[in-house]
């Protein structure tokens, strides 16, 4: 099908804004009635303009970028306000008007890349669709400019990602045929939403220097929202910072960086490990110089690909973790960093090389020794929307492994579950809670208690704070520092975001296709690396057009989220 094309310019003299937003107001209904998300905001956005939409879940966002594109959810509502595009006014256009104006005057980048192209059709197919929808090429012609699109976006071998389905892509292939698909029409207005947050350091810079070629190239307007204050102090020219659907400032970035009017403003930019550049001090270390307690020596994990082809994983991983201290491992999507924590954890058994955890070697371990082995290290995972059982109580998720591996009386079960959530900075009140009910700071907190309550040595931190917002990821880091010099306990933390790593680790390891390019101090690492992956890494860590010189968001836990 067709489109036909509607009356409205594609460009606008620069005078004139290419988005004017003013007193945008959107609800949401459910069965407990109707809850307004966006309260009367006003902002514009220029052409060749990066305008950042910033702040935290449930601020208001994405209901602002959804309702200019009128993409709102079913339950969502436009209630007021008028979105002039290009100076017509298309707040209250039916959406059969408005399919006529989306990817041609005003486009969207999405959030996750893996679940916003079709499944079953070639990536090529999907680029040219949106050409043949609105009547600029189709059949080969169509097809060409679509390799051509792929191209432009820096895709290797073009004619060959064409032919391939979207799980034969990378998540940042994947984000770059989105971004193809996007700028396909030349748009006035481009809305990126959280367009590299799934991303890895090094794609997700790529990524924005992508969008921000194209921007230079057509003058396309760009709105980007994000939560990441690092890359919308790189990118963006002006910032609106938004809380509960209420813009609490907006002005230049430079100048909002610099004189933050509003304290929720200040907070998030002291939370933003990106805009805090100092590292931890190795004075903050627990038993510095103390002895090792995970040794991994030559650690090999390979699989095989068919014939005589092996795939090595882990390739020779060695390193060691003194007692108290955080070691962190880092790498992007692929470096071997999982595959090496579930064998240091003994969930998998290596190809070659050995684990020694406090001394006892994991190759040795079988039936209840191993079994037993699990109270001394415990894993907190990336989601905590995921890692929770819905059905239960928060009493019962924390007090299960007590069930599994402690025969206690039912007393000091709770009494140990109620003094491991008071540990945490929770009230007593979420232990008859399920998780649905708590937010992602609480949840974490309590995936956190629940791998404390066996009085584990050792926490594995699997990307644990890298889906919270940066406020609440501030809030969990200090709690775990707190915990740390508590109770004495060892942290290997794993993560992609180079910020955080900064902030919280002793010691760390960069893994690149399971080999080790850098180890060491944090300081040293980061001040002198020796490798060009690692140098590369350090070099996309956003924030560094306005560092800031801010006391670190880890000396207070401040108010649990």
């Amino acid at each position: 099908m067709t489109i036909q094309p509607v009356d409205l310019p594609r460009s606008t003299p620069t005078a004139s804004p290419i988005l004017d937003v003013s007193g945008l107001t959107v609800s949401y209904g459910d069965r407990n009635g109707v809850r307004t998300a966006v309260h009367g905001i006003n902002f514009t956005v220029g052409a060749g303009e990066v305008v950042a939409l910033v702040g935290e879940s449930g601020s208001g966002k994405s209901s602002t970028a959804q309702a200019i594109i009128g993409l709102l959810p079913e339950n969502g509502k436009l209630e007021g306000g008028s979105i002039r595009l290009n100076g017509q006014e298309i707040a209250a256009w039916p959406q059969r008007r408005l399919d006529a104006i989306r990817g041609a005057v005003i486009s969207l980048v999405p959030q996750d890349p893996g679940s916003s192209l079709n499944a079953v059709k070639t990536i090529g197919k999907q680029v040219a669709e949106i050409l043949a929808i609105h009547g600029e090429a189709s059949g080969p012609a169509a097809y060409a400019q679509a390799i051509e699109l792929l191209e432009r976006v820096g895709l290797s071998e073009p004619k060959l990602r064409a032919q391939q389905y979207p799980h034969e892509l990378s998540g940042g292939m994947k984000q770059r045929v989105l971004i193809a698909i996007a700028i396909a029409l030349k748009p006035s207005l481009i809305i990126a939403d959280e367009p590299t947050s799934a991303l890895d350091v090094t794609v997700q810079k790529h990524i924005l220097d992508l969008i921000d070629e194209l921007r230079r190239e057509y003058g396309t307007a760009v709105l980007l929202v994000t939560h990441d204050l690092g890359v919308a102090a790189d990118r963006a020219d002006r910032l609106i910072v938004l809380r509960h659907g209420r813009i609490q400032e907006q002005g230049l970035t430079a100048d909002v960086l610099a004189r933050p009017q509003s304290a929720y403003t200040r907070q998030l930019l002291a939370d933003a490990p990106s805009l805090n550049a100092a590292a931890r001090s190795p004075t903050d270390s627990w038993h510095e110089g103390g002895e090792d307690i995970i040794v991994v020596e030559n650690l090999v994990k390979d699989f095989g690909l068919g014939g005589p082809n092996r795939f090595f994983a882990v390739d020779g991983v060695s390193f060691r973790v003194k007692r108290g201290t955080t070691h962190a491992l880092v790498g992007e999507s692929g470096s071997g960093k999982t595959t090496s924590i579930r064998i240091i954890s003994a969930f998998e058994k290596p190809t070659a090389g050995r684990v020694v955890i406090d001394g006892l070697d994991l190759s040795t371990l079988r039936g209840e020794n191993l079994r037993l082995f699990r109270k001394k290290i415990q894993l907190v995972y990336q989601n905590p929307f995921g890692s929770l059982d819905p059905r239960q109580t928060v009493r019962r998720i924390v007090e299960e492994p007590l069930l599994n591996f402690e025969p206690v009386t039912r007393q000091e079960r709770a009494e140990r579950v109620v003094s491991i959530i008071d540990k945490v900075g929770l009230p007593a009140d979420v232990l008859d809670r399920r998780p649905h009910a708590l937010s992602g700071g609480q949840r974490q907190r309590v995936a956190i208690a629940r791998a404390l309550v066996l009085g584990p040595q050792i926490l594995v931190l699997d990307e644990a704070v890298s889906a919270l917002d940066v406020t609440v990821q501030a809030q969990i880091l200090a709690l775990l520092q707190k915990l740390q010099r508590e109770l004495g306990l060892t942290y290997l933390f794993v993560s992609h975001d180079l910020a955080v790593v900064r902030q919280i680790a002793d010691t760390v390891s960069v893994l690149s296709a399971g080999k080790i390019v850098d180890s060491g101090p944090v300081q040293e690492v980061f001040g002198n690396p020796s490798s060009a992956y690692t140098r590369e890494l350090i070099e996309a860590i956003p924030g560094k057009k306005f560092p800031a010189q801010r006391p670190s968001p880890l000396i207070s836990t401040g108010t649990q989220p």
